[in-house]
């Protein structure tokens, strides 16, 4: 159940908050120009590469690599093939992931390592085999952990993770807010000097600037009716979300809103992309998880039963490339069901600016259910 009154009562989150997840929302533009200066100590600017890599190789725990992942595919497009390298193991456990390189990686392919831990033997032991190999290795990580020693002995190049102090007393998950920038931002600046995506150091302040501006708008002290993040929360608390996506940045959003559902407020929802959802969740919109669906036993005792829980659907845009749109027609699909919309559409800027205010409004709402809800 979602406590309503908590979220227009700033003492009562603050204090909910035990897990910081705010308070890294909050600081996710500042997050950013911290690793843009890290970056810059670290040598990214003064790289001259000899060309494109041939492949982009990704490996990580967690779903802050796979959204770093994620991100850097739909950015890069179809310029480079990029290809995440995903753990084996017996448990989630830093000490027992393992991550092996495809046989066919070598010297015209570059590696890249995103953890917010460090301490991973693995990804130590990925390291030495790629520089066996010959591909190129860049790793963000926090310093003096296993992972930074291993670049170093390798010749790659290390960029420390931007981190807050509060971080080393609260460890926060892969998907708390702020762990995705403090990885993605070094990335980002490394690609655009390859020549793959477009993220010179005034478009990445300029990213900064619109989470800022998010940050404001989405901030605590904000009311409900005025605040998207707030609004989304409390649309979604007893719903199913289906999470339907367009645009090319949009798609790695609506995947890590899913992710930051489950993770930070324990709920399932579903993403897809327009227009294969309007096929694909069509049965779930008329089923019994649709908004009209009735029980069997009308006159049933639900004093003790929790709130059953229906479909909604939230529509997540950015710009298609085409400029063909399938949203009319997903919202007809949906209210021909009965089924609620809500919609998030960012103002207007460049790709990356438009990507950050997706990321942080659903990182804001996942934060709020999750507090609201209790988890």
């Amino acid at each position: 159940m979602l406590d309503d009154s908590l979220l227009d009562t700033p003492d009562a989150l603050s204090e909910a908050d035990r897990r910081g997840l705010l308070r890294g929302a909050a600081e996710a533009g500042a997050r950013v120009r911290t690793a843009i200066r890290l970056g810059t100590e670290a040598g990214i600017p003064d790289l001259k590469p000899d060309g494109r890599p041939r492949a982009l190789l990704i490996a990580g725990p967690g779903m802050a690599s796979a959204g770093v992942a994620d991100l850097l595919g739909a950015l890069a497009g179809s310029s480079c093939p990029l290809t995440r390298l995903h753990p084996t193991g017996v448990a989630p456990a830093a000490g027992a992931l393992r991550w092996d390189l495809p046989g066919w990686a070598g010297p015209v392919d570059l590696l890249l390592i995103a953890t917010a831990d460090g301490t991973e033997p693995g990804l130590a032991i990925l390291v030495e085999q790629a520089y066996r190999r010959g591909c190129t290795v860049v790793a963000v990580a926090p310093p003096h952990t296993p992972v930074a020693e291993a670049l170093a002995s390798a010749h790659g190049l290390f960029v420390p993770m931007a981190t807050a102090p509060y971080e080393q007393e609260v460890p926060l998950g892969a998907s708390a807010p702020g762990i995705l920038w403090a990885l993605l931002t070094p990335m980002l600046a490394l690609l655009d000097r390859t020549g793959l995506v477009t993220a010179p150091p005034d478009a990445l302040h300029k990213v900064a600037d619109r989470l800022d501006q998010v940050a404001e708008r989405c901030g605590p002290a904000i009311a409900t009716y005025s605040n998207p993040a707030k609004t989304l929360a409390a649309e979604l608390a007893d719903a199913l979300p289906l999470l339907w996506t367009e645009g090319q940045a949009a798609g790695p959003v609506g995947r890590r809103f899913a992710s930051a559902l489950a993770e930070l407020a324990g709920r399932p929802a579903l993403a897809a992309q327009l227009p294969e959802a309007l096929a694909s969740h069509t049965v779930l919109l008329s089923g019994p998880l649709a908004a009209s669906a009735d029980p069997d036993d009308f006159f049933r005792d639900r004093v003790e039963e929790l709130p059953a829980l229906h479909a909604r659907v939230v529509l997540l845009r950015d710009s298609p490339s085409n400029g063909l749109s399938a949203v009319p027609a997903a919202r007809e699909l949906a209210l021909g069901h009965d089924t609620a919309i809500s919609e998030l559409e960012p103002e207007e800027g460049s790709d990356l600016e438009t990507l950050a205010e997706m990321i942080a409004i659903t990182d804001f709402a996942a934060v709020y259910l999750s507090l609201a809800s209790g988890a």
